[in-house]
């Protein structure tokens, strides 16, 4: 991504800032443009190219080890330089002689918690990708059965008497997680614990695995109190992963778990987010210095988190107070029995946690600029006027 800051002049930029990755021939293009213009150059280290290349080419490939060079050779010709983590900063000054800003990622003012009419509104407009399965009928779409004709009234959150909106009792929680369904992400990891999840709670409650899928449905569509609750995981975004996973889905059979996949709006995506009960992070890094724009979104709407732990991810997960690591399906699991424990009135680590995500309070993108972003650019320009 690259933003020109114009002069007075029409015919001059000032300054030239570019997010890296992509770095070639990026990098060497916006140096060039800012050596013509006479302009100031500023990198915002977001990740390192060569090491998303590596994920396809491998770290042994000559390819990325050229690639790596352009992209450290050109780097260091930047007049000031931004990086999103403590531990990147220290790897651009340790290894590549550049001195970096951390300029920490954070969500813009619409990323909140939706309120009950934005939620309610919300999953009326998803109603119809909510209701259709990827495979077979599951615990959401025979329950979003008997709601045809009630959308306005009922939604799979939401019932609607008179003018006032009330969350039902017997809804699913809500599992929120994007990608872009690339090889960083293992989403396998997600499926492995739905189906965890889903029988270790058939062995807490000591459910015969004879009872009909439909029995145990129809309960939860009368309302019937269960000490765990249905999970509905919804999964945003695109990516050349995605039918790959859609396959594996279609062919799981579980009693208290669905899946959903679907592309939102700009508009709808926050307000998912903001009526979500749970956000899921299976993001690992390439470089294992950058950290997950997603999660920044989810806290920015007052969402728990579940995140894969890896090197600097404490940076911006911190555990026991916004959200919960793991490093395996099995504890992925584990931590969603325990949060979702007496859902919805009386999951009290969830609560906890959501809580404490208020009481931190979210740094808003226009407040990191002011206190990190703009002293540095005043500084560059400043010097490269003088």
């Amino acid at each position: 991504m690259l933003f020109l800051l114009p002069a007075r002049q029409i015919w001059r930029w000032t300054l030239l800032l570019m997010e890296n990755p992509p770095s070639v021939p990026t990098l060497i293009a916006v140096k060039w443009v800012s050596v013509l213009k006479r302009s100031a150059f500023i990198i915002d280290w977001h990740n390192f190219g060569h090491t998303l290349l590596a994920l396809s080419l491998g770290r042994n490939s000559s390819f990325v080890a050229v690639y790596r060079w352009i992209e450290k050779h050109f780097g260091k010709m930047a007049d000031g330089s931004f990086c999103v983590t403590k531990a990147m900063q220290h790897e651009l000054a340790e290894n590549w002689d550049i001195k970096a800003t951390v300029f920490y990622d954070q969500s813009p003012e619409f990323f909140h918690v939706a309120s009950l009419l934005e939620k309610h509104e919300l999953f009326y407009r998803l109603h119809n990708n909510i209701i259709q399965p990827l495979g077979l009928q599951d615990c959401v779409s025979y329950v979003g059965a008997g709601m045809l004709g009630h959308e306005h009234q009922e939604t799979f959150l939401t019932r609607l008497v008179g003018k006032d909106i009330f969350l039902k009792q017997n809804r699913p929680a809500v599992v929120v997680s994007s990608t872009s369904w690339t090889p960083d992400e293992d989403f396998n990891i997600l499926l492995e614990a739905a189906v965890m999840y889903d029988r270790r709670v058939a062995a807490l409650l000591n459910e015969d695995d004879s009872i009909p899928d439909e029995f145990v449905w129809k309960e939860i569509y009368d309302e019937k109190q269960c000490l765990f609750p249905r999970l509905l995981f919804i999964i945003t975004g695109k990516g050349p992963d995605k039918q790959e996973y859609e396959d594996k889905i279609s062919k799981l059979h579980l009693k208290r778990v669905a899946f959903r996949t679907m592309w939102l709006s700009a508009e709808d995506y926050p307000l998912l987010l903001g009526s979500a009960d749970l956000g899921v992070c299976l993001h690992t890094s390439s470089s294992g210095l950058d950290l997950p724009m997603k999660v920044v979104d989810m806290f920015g709407c007052g969402l728990p988190v579940c995140a894969v732990s890896y090197s600097c991810i404490d940076e911006l997960v911190k555990v026991g107070k916004n959200g919960i690591l793991f490093s395996s399906s099995s504890e992925l699991a584990d931590e969603l029995l325990m949060l979702f424990r007496g859902f919805p009135n009386e999951c009290n680590a969830l609560h906890s946690l959501k809580k404490s995500i208020v009481e931190m309070g979210s740094r808003r993108w226009s407040t990191e600029w002011e206190e990190h972003a703009k002293p540095l650019i005043s500084q560059v320009i400043t010097q490269y006027q003088d």
